[in-house]
């Protein structure tokens, strides 16, 4: 039997190995978690936010989801109306090239009543890595409150929405409003009746040919008709890619071409002349003399249009005066009567009397 020692000596040595068993459970653990151990090189960042959000020391910093370190002090700043909360965060120096300057943290919470932690947002950062001591800005995440406030704003406008729909069916069914006679009105029933029976009544003849629409359906001599044109063109179109035809050898032919080609080449050369002052149409264009020339008789022209329009000179009164008119009107006038008078009497006007001395 083992003497009184013996026991207590087995039972210290129990005990330190619970005890070095723990220790070493604990510190694998904290090793093993990636954020944290005596061996692991670290950086402190910092940003500020305007509400804590129930963020306190200890939990986890994330980066896109992944732990990259955890919350080492969280205070309120004096002096920073719009954002005196300060989160101080201590990183894993092994995720320092994915956290930029212009990386953003979020306080967000895990599920709708989890803890919260700080989320960091480095997608569309393009600055260099943070270092050790730097402030990256942060942006407000709605919180619970602010889902709840806008829930709150939802269900109130539901709530109205429910109570007119209510008072509209009261109204529809206690006989008022024209909603109510669409509903309960058989008049309207019964033409929507008709109106079904006519439609299957015309479907009814449209399948089995009758009328201009069946016959467009039902009738070959349309398809067959249809047929010979698709063929007809199918033909033109080959045609005119044989070149044959005047379509096909406008465009196949390469002498229409060289035509077009040569014609466009001649306008070129005329549009050239013309530029450069050459020819009668270049020189009518570029030569300030003959432009004056033109200028002065069109001043002239234009000052016996005046005096045209005035009545001065012959040609004016031929255009203004009157008396013209009406002497050239007496003139016809006579010579009808003279000519009628020598119809009826020739003899009278047509005898020759000759005399001998």
């Amino acid at each position: 039997m083992p003497s009184q020692k013996q026991l207590k000596w087995s039972e210290l040595k129990v005990g330190i190995t619970v005890i070095v068993a723990a220790i070493t459970l604990a510190v694998l653990v904290f090793l093993m978690s990636g954020t944290g151990g005596m061996f692991t090189h670290k950086l402190t960042i910092s940003t500020f936010f305007d509400n804590a959000e129930g963020l306190r020391e200890g939990q986890p910093v994330d980066l896109q989801g992944v732990a990259v370190g955890n919350v080492v002090r969280v205070r309120v700043v004096p002096g920073r109306p719009e954002d005196p909360v300060e989160a101080v965060m201590r990183i894993n120096t092994r995720y320092q090239p994915l956290i930029r300057k212009d990386t953003r943290a979020t306080i967000t919470t895990q599920g709708v009543l989890g803890e919260a932690f700080i989320d960091l947002d480095s997608r569309f950062a393009k600055g260099p890595p943070v270092r050790d001591g730097d402030q990256i800005q942060s942006t407000n995440a709605p919180g619970l409150e602010d889902v709840v406030r806008s829930s709150q704003t939802t269900l109130t406008n539901l709530d109205i929405l429910v109570k007119r729909l209510d008072r509209i069916v009261g109204e529809v069914e206690s006989g008022k409003g024209t909603l109510h006679g669409v509903i309960y009105d058989p008049t309207l029933i019964n033409r929507a009746t008709t109106l079904v029976n006519q439609l299957q009544g015309l479907v009814a003849d449209v399948t089995n040919g009758k009328g201009t629409i069946g016959k467009f359906f039902a009738d070959e001599t349309f398809y067959r008709k249809a047929n010979d044109a698709v063929d007809k063109l199918d033909r033109l179109i080959d045609d005119v890619n044989n070149g044959k035809g005047s379509a096909g050898k406008f465009l196949k032919d390469d002498a229409i071409y060289n035509n077009a080609n040569n014609t466009l080449v001649k306008i070129n050369k005329i549009v050239d002349d013309v530029n450069a002052g050459k020819g009668t149409l270049g020189k009518l264009t570029k030569d300030e003399e003959l432009a004056a020339k033109l200028q002065n008789t069109i001043n002239k022209l234009s000052a016996i249009t005046d005096r045209l329009e005035a009545g001065e000179g012959s040609a004016g009164m031929l255009l203004k005066n009157p008396s013209l008119y009406n002497n050239t009107d007496q003139l016809l006038v006579e010579t009808r009567t003279l000519v009628k008078a020598i119809r009826e009497n020739p003899k009278k006007y047509l005898t020759i009397h000759f005399r001998i001395f």
